[in-house]
């Protein structure tokens, strides 16, 4: 019998595949302020594929079939709402708060464990339901004592919407990395999210080209790569349950940049806040010690 592989590598990984997404959330901000959502999210998916079209050309990957191919095409179409959601929800809310109620996702995603692959809730699950939901309020109580006014508010809703979407995304992450490697990953969603947008440039209109942004587009389609690649990574060598903690590195690096990029500063509320939701997820993921049973057993 072989030995198991040592899982501190892909936890490492997956640390700075969320280092880079939270460089590129910064990057995407900025951009979304200066020509808007869809235009960003358009013009990155673009120069994304081009970018990850050469290592995957390169490397002459096999066409994908099957379950692969299935797995790329339902995350890439998840993947757009989510981003719409939350890019445009983040354009309208500090990072660190934006970041904050994502955390939800992680305890969305046990819940849809026990739906979707009939794992079942227990004490912890609904315990630590409980300690994020106050989280959230506490988070929404801030924000009504700061008056950020009703943008933020809505803002902060498609942010939760995201989350919801971005549950969904756990559960396939991990068994779309069973079945592809980073570089075909990478190369899909990219595809598959272009594909998506441009379709609906025959309802809405193809966006004006990006003059003067370029350079932003095409740092936020390599962060955005290398953020893939390295989480397809760290998915495909160790279990979901034991990588989700790394989402909440996200939360520091969304203080610091947010500080640094647009001069956000962070509530006490927001951090009272994120840390009930951290400890929710913490005390609800007790029930699942390892990654989803049905998923391991499937892929």
């Amino acid at each position: 019998m072989s030995a198991p592989e040592n899982p501190l590598p892909a936890y490492a990984a997956t640390v700075a595949g969320i280092a880079l997404f939270s460089i590129m959330d910064m990057v995407m901000k900025g951009l979304t302020l200066a020509i808007g959502t869809f235009p960003t999210l358009l013009w990155r998916s673009l120069i994304g594929i081009a970018l990850a079209a050469i290592p995957f050309f390169l490397t002459r990957n096999p066409w994908p079939r099957g379950t692969a191919l299935r797995l790329h095409l339902l995350r890439g179409t998840m993947m757009v709402p989510m981003a719409v959601l939350f890019f445009w929800g983040l354009a309208r809310v500090p990072m660190a708060q934006a970041v904050a109620l994502t955390f939800i996702a992680p305890l969305i995603a046990l819940v849809l464990a026990a739906l979707i692959l009939k794992e079942p809730i227990g004490k912890w699950t609904v315990g630590g339901s409980i300690a994020a939901f106050v989280g959230v309020i506490i988070i929404f109580i801030g924000q009504a004592q700061a008056d950020l006014g009703p943008d933020a508010l809505l803002g902060s809703f498609a942010i939760l919407g995201s989350a919801v979407i971005y549950a969904f995304n756990i559960i396939v992450m991990r068994r779309q990395a069973q079945h592809a490697g980073p570089i075909e990953i990478a190369f899909f969603q990219n595809l598959v999210i272009g594909a998506v947008l441009i379709c609906w440039t025959v309802v809405d209109g193809a966006p004006q080209s990006p003059t003067g942004h370029w350079g932003e587009l095409v740092l936020a389609a390599g962060l955005a790569i290398g953020s893939l690649m390295l989480l397809g990574w760290g998915y495909a060598r160790a279990g979901a349950a034991y990588l989700s903690t790394t989402e909440y590195t996200a939360f520091l690096w969304a203080m610091l940049l947010g500080w640094l990029r647009f001069g956000e500063h962070v509530s006490l509320f927001t951090l009272a806040g994120a840390g009930l939701i951290v400890a929710g997820c913490l005390v609800a993921a007790r029930t699942h010690k390892v990654g989803h049973p049905a998923l391991e057993a499937t892929a």
